[in-house]
């Protein structure tokens, strides 16, 4: 009985959900740990085969700095942001659009979900342009090829989602001469959720979600109003990496998406536990 409690519990998920855009980010382990890798992506597909359209946005920043080192190129960092050279911008491609999201496409396949790997730059997918210099601690910094979004190509987007694929797509932005421009992939990942008019953002990540006590994982918050997160962030419970991560999804919901979630992918079906129950499995951001 215990099964059938769990179907009966996910029905009306499945009817709210049905013919709805979920965009996935995918990081953490979900992208380098083996079984986790098999687990979410045929999370995936059991999505799509119950009527929803999903979509993915991939990272790869700890592959890229394996990469870099390996050909020995050293990896620097301001305030969490890769300077990217021009060689550094070839091996993230590379990494990226060679690497990681054909790996995916394979795992989905073998799932039989029909995938397709997508750069930002394949038909002008992601325009972008290059990040201005900025202070950093009254230093003027430049991050070199360091992109922020202008606007999404939905119409490639919905044309492969209309034919049953699953877009993976790479973080890598296309400035208007052509240039190769490396993005922040959270952001990427809220632009183009918000862009497609997804119900849902789903942020894989290696951490519960945003905790009370980071010491202590029965402390999560499971729901967040966008306009608590300010004094949350004021409060200290926001912080450190988990700040710009909110900040996409705030963004993203101000723009149009119904709900943003910050989940453990190291759990196994942490992804349909947070589609499909009442209670959750992660932080649930709403308007």
């Amino acid at each position: 009985m215990k099964d059938i409690d769990v179907l009966i519990e996910a029905l009306p998920y499945i009817k709210k959900f049905h013919d709805k855009k979920i965009l996935i980010k995918y990081g953490g382990h979900a992208m380098v740990d083996e079984k986790a890798k098999s687990y979410t992506a045929r999370d995936t597909v059991l999505l799509k085969y119950v009527g929803m359209k999903p979509l993915i946005v991939h990272g790869g920043g700890p592959e890229i700095s394996r990469s870099m080192d390996k050909l020995g190129k050293q990896s620097e960092f301001i305030k969490g942001l890769r300077v990217t050279d021009e060689e550094t911008m070839e091996i993230i491609e590379m990494v990226l659009v060679g690497k990681i999201s054909t790996e995916i496409v394979s795992e989905l396949i073998k799932h039989d979900g029909d995938a397709i790997s997508l750069s930002g730059k394949d038909s002008s997918l992601i325009y972008a342009h290059k990040k201005e210099a900025s202070k950093i601690d009254g230093e003027l910094v430049d991050l070199g090829l360091v992109g922020e979004v202008d606007c999404i190509n939905t119409s490639l987007l919905d044309m492969f989602l209309d034919n049953d694929y699953i877009p993976v797509i790479s973080p890598v932005g296309i400035a208007k001469d052509g240039t190769s421009l490396n993005l922040n992939a959270d952001t990427a990942a809220g632009e183009v959720a918000s862009a497609v008019g997804a119900e849902k953002l789903i942020i894989l990540t290696d951490v519960p979600g945003v905790l009370r006590d980071p010491s202590d994982a029965d402390s999560l918050i499971q729901k967040i109003k966008i306009d608590e997160v300010p004094g949350l962030i004021e409060e200290g419970i926001i912080s450190g990496g988990m700040i710009p991560k909110i900040e996409t999804c705030v963004k993203a919901i101000e723009n149009g998406v119904e709900s943003c979630h910050i989940i453990d992918g190291r759990k196994k079906h942490s992804l349909l536990l947070e589609v499909f129950t009442t209670d959750g499995i992660g932080t649930m951001i709403y308007k």
